[in-house]
């Protein structure tokens, strides 16, 4: 009898001790609510008075907006950090792939988890890369993306998207032909976020515009900030962003080639957008520049006019969502 009295007392003394823990625990529960609470107020405050702007750090989240029973597609919000700017020469050393579910209007309304692999590159990273990513050779020692598995992953995508796709596409069709045959949009040059009213059209410059920072220039969180941008209405028409961003990514444009351009001229064509390509790809080493479709008459009769003083052929092809951004264009 004495041994049960003991365990019972014991027992006793167990549950006092966890109703206690649990008092505790809901105590210190209450208090971090009434403390985010507090928070917000004083967010709230500081806004309204108008002399102050408060950015809120991003958490990540899965469910963005409903689709109201629409047809939904497949959207690849990809980003790779990288040794250098060169696809040719430099390497990437870290992957990110973010899936989410889109509707034909450009409703955001779900993100899947998403891929993340490093990669050891043939030669140490430079110093500069690594303040700028916060990647170190100890992080991508031993480590290989596993390009099979990049394929199985990206290969039910109905669009590809990257924030400077210019940059991500050359550098990922080097990685995976699943990137090639894939149409592609970019958020940084597809949406015309100067016109709405940001200072720039840099991701932090974006989301600080928008109310919000992250952790930066890592890859996975570089996608989430990008999709919370597009899954916004934009500053001054009201428009989803990711609405904007499908309507030019569906729109034809043209690249023009200022080929055997005298030579004196090239400041005039620098200044008109023209760009230079002088890399190693299958297109020709001239001045080029993008142009939307109803100005392509008119930028050839310049050309004519005002570069060639003739009538000359000129190499012209038309950019779609599937050639647009390649080395291959």
């Amino acid at each position: 009898m004495i041994g049960v009295r003991e365990t019972c007392h014991c027992l006793k003394s167990e549950l006092g001790a966890i109703g206690v823990a649990v008092h505790a625990t809901s105590v210190m529960i209450a208090r971090m609510n009434k403390n985010m609470h507090d928070l917000e107020e004083m967010a709230e405050a500081l806004s309204a008075s108008g002399n102050y702007r408060v950015l809120r750090k991003l958490l990540p989240r899965n469910i963005i907006a409903s689709s109201d029973g629409n047809p939904t597609k497949l959207g690849l919000f990809v980003d790779v950090e990288t040794t250098g700017l060169d696809p040719q020469k430099h390497e990437i050393i870290e992957l990110a792939m973010l899936p989410f579910t889109y509707t034909a209007d450009g409703r955001i309304c779900e993100l899947h988890p998403p891929f993340e692999q490093f990669q050891e590159p043939s030669e140490p990273i430079p110093a500069a890369i690594t303040r700028l990513t916060g990647i170190t050779d100890a992080m991508v020692a031993g480590q290989r993306i596993d390009a099979g598995a990049v394929h199985a992953f990206a290969n039910g995508a109905a669009l590809i998207v990257a924030h400077n796709a210019n940059f991500d596409r050359r550098f990922l069709e080097r990685l995976s032909d699943v990137f090639v045959m894939k149409p592609w949009a970019c958020s940084m040059s597809q949406v015309d976020w100067v016109e709405e009213g940001h200072e720039g059209t840099k991701l932090a410059y974006l989301a600080a515009g928008a109310g919000f920072f992250y952790d930066r220039h890592r890859a996975v969180h570089d996608c989430r900030a990008a999709i919370e941008l597009l899954a916004a209405p934009l500053p001054a028409s009201g428009d989803l962003a990711m609405r904007r961003l499908l309507e030019n990514a569906r729109r034809p444009s043209w690249r023009i080639w200022a080929e055997n351009s005298p030579f004196d001229l090239k400041d005039v064509l620098k200044a008109r957008g023209y760009r230079w390509n002088g890399d190693d790809n299958p297109n020709p080493r001239a001045w080029y520049i993008d142009i939307e479709d109803g100005l392509k008459d008119a930028e050839i009769a310049f050309l004519h006019k005002e570069i060639y003083l003739r009538d000359v052929e000129l190499l012209v092809r038309e950019l779609n969502a599937y050639n647009r951004f390649s080395d291959r264009t």
